[in-house]
């Protein structure tokens, strides 16, 4: 290698002196704005390195800090998903108490509205596992004084009956139960029937004759001839009709949702739920109370005279019972 250099020391030595030259001319010799050349070529020579450190630094900092932000993101974003499953647990906790309140709500309005009529709140524990079977149990029982055969309603009407008591629970037949049975009759016609249960959703009415004019909708009640209900609770309407031989058939649509039962009463006797009155005037004024009644229960008809046409007003005067003698 030293056999090599010293062969070539000249064209080295010239290359070298030939550089500084060039060198010692750029350094004095000038460009516009008064700018020397060698400065110019060192500007051309290091803007390209520049601009390449520059870019490259540019990006390995954005992937960098890109990679970092995605992970804080990415645990932000779990952090805010667990917040979200909170508060939807949260909210769904609070429509559940809602809806409670408003279901025990409506129960304490119907007691409230008849003061007189004994009965007692009970809440659905539990349905029969047979699919033929619709009953269910609730969970008062023999130490809340229960016994068989007594109502089951809602504020909404008719549910069934007790058919078992337990200590502390009770089995109910609802109404649509193929064994279940209620004395009925038409609102508006009093029109005397039985609504029984077949194992479908809707029970049906027997015993109506042909030539009763019926339409969907028609009120159907309670007629307490079976025993258990009082009269005039309301057990549905009319769903559909048709001729029969030698009765119609009609299907029933029940007004307490059968399927969708929380909270129901326990009639404790057959009196029957006359709404609460309002308060009379004093004496001698002629003139009735002007306090609000209270609110009318939607599972009862109040008043079933009203769909009856008013008798015959007899204007012939009663007979006068003769005086004792003394």
């Amino acid at each position: 290698m030293i056999d090599t250099f010293s062969r070539h020391r000249p064209l080295t030595l010239l290359a070298t002196v030939v550089l500084a030259q060039v060198l010692l001319l750029a350094f004095q010799i000038k460009r516009e704005n008064n700018v020397r050349l060698i400065r110019y070529w060192a500007v051309q020579l290091m803007t390209p390195l520049e601009r390449a450190g520059t870019w490259t630094f540019s990006h390995v900092g954005g992937l960098w800090s890109g990679y970092v932000g995605l992970r804080n993101s990415r645990a932000e974003n779990e952090h805010l998903r667990s917040e979200v499953d909170k508060l939807r647990l949260r909210n769904s906790e609070l429509e559940s108490r809602s809806a409670e309140a408003q279901r025990l709500e409506t129960l304490l309005n119907f007691h409230e509205s008849h003061p007189e009529a004994p009965m007692l709140a009970a809440q659905v524990i539990g349905a029969s596992a047979d699919p033929t079977s619709h009953t269910l149990f609730i969970n008062r029982g023999e130490r809340d004084h229960l016994r068989r055969n007594m109502g089951v309603i809602t504020p909404d009407g008719v549910v069934g009956k007790i058919v078992e008591v337990f200590p502390s629970t009770a089995q109910v037949l609802l109404i649509n139960d193929k064994d279940s049975g209620v004395g009925a009759l038409f609102a508006v016609s009093r029109t005397h029937g039985v609504v029984r249960g077949s194992g479908d959703p809707e029970p049906h009415m027997e015993y109506v004759i042909n030539e009763e004019k019926l339409q969907a909708g028609d009120v159907i009640v309670t007629s307490g001839e079976d025993r258990i209900f009082p009269k005039d609770l309301v057990i549905g309407t009319v769903g559909s009709v048709r001729p029969g031989n030698p009765f119609q058939t009609i299907s029933v649509q029940p007004a307490a949702r059968l399927d969708r039962l929380e909270d129901v009463i326990v009639l404790l006797s057959l009196q029957e739920l006359a709404p609460k009155k309002t308060e009379e005037s004093p004496a001698g004024t002629g003139v009735a109370a002007a306090a609000p009644s209270a609110p009318r229960s939607v599972g009862i008809v109040s008043d079933p005279n009203k769909f009856k046409p008013a008798p015959p007003v007899n204007k012939t005067p009663a007979p006068v019972p003769p005086t004792p003698q003394q």
